[in-house]
């Protein structure tokens, strides 16, 4: 038997409202910048007038409310995908800190970022700045030196040898994967957290356990 639920009427500024705030709820909102959230708004005017457009041809209001709700799940999925979100999940395991299975010393790598943030480029930066942090942990051995760890088993591995270091290395960790991986744009904010776990694995000391 087929149970036919009772007809959705949905007005303009109704739809727009619901259409908003699915939008902007914490997930997305921290999935984008002003650009992405001012296109967002853009597009969700356009939903409005396009079922303002079609409640005349659709009294029960279905065929608008059907439309908007898919558009509402094309839209989250493009600004996921846009922030990094869908495709950084997707490649968890495989986000090596070094692309080489012989990296430089930490000095060089930190040297590199120094340059590369002069000029501006923060995402290059951020990159060359955590590798200098985790090569400086595997120079005075809190790392052993196994190939192809990613950052956040380098906050796990460090953190087991030196507990302090756990508080500045995720922050940084977490920055190294948006921007290398989640393509996250690179911000001088980002750098100076890297930056701050860089200094921070190279004044710490391993604790000996009696």
């Amino acid at each position: 038997m087929i149970i036919l639920e009772p007809p959705v009427d949905i007005g303009r500024d109704e739809a727009a409202a619901e259409a908003a705030e699915e939008l902007t709820k914490s997930a997305y909102r921290q999935s984008g910048d002003s650009l992405i959230e001012r296109a967002i708004g853009t597009v969700v005017e356009w939903i409005a007038d396009l079922l303002d457009s079609l409640s005349g041809a659709s009294p029960s209001g279905h065929a608008g409310l059907y439309l908007l709700i898919g558009l509402i799940i094309l839209i989250a999925v493009v600004v996921l995908w846009r922030a990094g979100v869908l495709r950084t999940s997707h490649r968890q395991g495989k986000q090596a800190v070094f692309d080489t299975a012989r990296p430089r010393s930490a000095a060089e790598y930190r040297t590199q970022s120094e340059q590369e943030a002069a000029t501006g480029d923060y995402a290059l930066a951020v990159r060359s700045r955590f590798r200098a942090c985790v090569a400086e942990l595997a120079e005075r051995t809190i790392l052993d030196e196994r190939a192809g760890r990613t950052a956040y088993e380098v906050v796990a591995d460090a953190a087991h040898a030196v507990p302090g270091l756990r508080e500045p290395l995720q922050p940084a960790a977490l920055a190294f994967t948006e921007v290398v991986y989640g393509n996250r744009p690179g911000t001088p904010e980002r750098y100076a957290v890297v930056v701050a776990a860089d200094d921070a694995a190279r004044t710490a000391r391993v604790l000996v356990r009696p």
